[in-house]
């Protein structure tokens, strides 16, 4: 019974409890969740119907401590408190008796003092008398008892049926009316995002299937870089790179660590920290492949000054040349414009065309030759002529009977300045002249290539 009531008092907490934390729960907010109306007010009317539910297992607790937890407790601290108490002063009496007669029986045959033998008559007759109305009281007490053991059996159990038959009835009169539409609709609301919930998860099993599929080549610690070409248009990146660490003079250690660009800088986390830290600032930064003994996809990144520079190693090919290109990407600060992405991909496509290898001499000679059509008849010299006039014969001239010896050899070089302001305009004839000036000053000087 005592068990029955703690717990009751303690649902009844809980209850009222559970009640509070709804009504705060729209003051919550959740990373992963929105604010969601529907939710809010739904859990608000459940906070009421629950607060109700409080208030009826607060008044089941009042009554189960009057009708069941007090005839049992006042049995227990009074009727056999009671019963033990008339017990001990029956033992008493009882004892008090036995040496009053031990005393009586020890009086002697001859004549004694009247007045000792008095005494112990008396004493004898009081002690009697008291054990006899003692035995009487615990006896009639007993016999109650017999009749208060069903009592204090029936009646916890008699309150306990009252008071919870009370409780459900002050539940099914105020609550049932209240909550049957209430509680439908929150279970076919229940019922359609359980459904939903299965058609979500049913689809990311499909999702997760097909990107294992997909990426099974990706599983890979360095994909085909054919397959999977490397992005050099990026303005930002992150991922896993080992950073090399000088331990002596010709010793190093690799540590392996997450970087990651943020705006122009190059920044690290090691596994556990809670942020990142500044490795460099990589603004008109240089960085370039470097070939180390012991590791390969190798680079290094320098700082604008010289002073600070970084040997890391991606875990791949493909992420070797992205790393690459998205710093140098951002020490050209690409990434301050409004299109990132758009202007490294024109720029990386400019550096492609001023790397693609120059037309052969022989093609320049032939675009650089005028049409046969459009020359007068009258112009044409004989050795114009046996050239222009069949193209097949130009082109099977060797490389060395069209070049006269002694010619110096030209380069086109193109000025970091031109590249700077494409505005202006660009004279392929005057960077040739003077850097033909240039050659036969050389040439003068040092005598042709032919001759050394």
């Amino acid at each position: 019974m005592h068990r029955i009531y703690d717990a009751q008092n303690e649902l009844s907490a809980a209850t009222h409890l559970t009640s509070k934390l709804l009504k705060e729960y729209e003051k919550q907010r959740f990373p992963l969740g929105g604010d969601d109306e529907v939710m809010t007010s739904t859990l608000q009317q459940f906070a009421k119907v629950i607060d109700e539910l409080s208030s009826c297992h607060a008044v089941l607790s009042t009554q189960l401590a009057d009708a069941m937890m007090f005839p049992i407790t006042q049995f227990k601290e009074r009727d056999l408190k009671e019963i033990l108490t008339l017990k001990e002063v029956f033992q008493i009496a009882s004892n008090d008796h036995d040496a009053a007669i031990t005393r009586y029986s020890r009086l002697s045959k001859r004549k004694e003092n009247e007045k000792i033998k008095a005494e112990v008559t008396e004493d004898v007759y009081t002690s009697r008398k008291k054990q006899h109305q003692t035995m009487m009281h615990y006896f009639c007490a007993l016999n109650t008892l017999q009749y208060k053991k069903k009592i204090s059996l029936l009646e916890p159990l008699l309150g306990y049926m009252q008071a919870q038959i009370s409780f459900f009835k002050m539940g099914s009169e105020n609550l049932t009316e209240q909550l049957e539409e209430f509680l439908t609709n929150i279970g076919t609301s229940v019922q359609n995002v359980r459904r939903e919930m299965d058609c979500e998860v049913e689809n990311m099993q499909q999702t997760i299937e097909d990107l294992e599929v997909a990426s099974d080549p990706l599983y890979l610690p360095d994909p085909d870089p054919t397959k999977f070409p490397a992005h050099r248009n990026l303005t930002r990146k992150a991922g896993y790179l080992n950073a090399r660490n000088k331990t002596g003079l010709v010793s190093s250690s690799w540590e392996r660590q997450f970087y990651f660009t943020q705006g122009g800088n190059l920044m690290s986390q090691a596994r556990g920290d809670v942020a990142g830290g500044l490795v460099m600032d990589i603004d008109n930064c240089s960085v370039m492949a470097v070939d180390c003994e012991d590791r390969r996809y190798c680079f290094q990144i320098t700082s604008f000054d010289g002073k600070k520079s970084s040997i890391l190693q991606a875990e791949s090919k493909k992420d070797y040349e992205e790393w690459i290109c998205t710093i140098n990407n951002i020490s050209k600060q690409i990434y301050l414009s409004e299109n990132p992405e758009e202007i490294a991909a024109r720029v990386n496509q400019s550096a492609l065309e001023a790397v693609t290898p120059s037309p052969s001499f022989q093609q320049r000679h032939e675009s650089m030759r005028p049409a046969v059509q459009s020359r007068p008849p009258a112009a044409r010299t004989s050795s114009t002529g046996s050239l222009g006039s069949d193209s097949t014969a130009l082109s099977a001239l060797s490389l060395d009977s069209l070049v006269a010896p002694d010619t110096p050899i030209q380069f086109d070089i193109i000025s970091p300045v031109s590249e700077d302001l494409p505005g202006q305009a660009k004279s392929s004839g005057q960077s040739g002249s003077s850097l033909g000036y240039f050659l036969l000053e050389t040439q003068e000087k040092f005598g042709s290539p032919n001759s050394r």
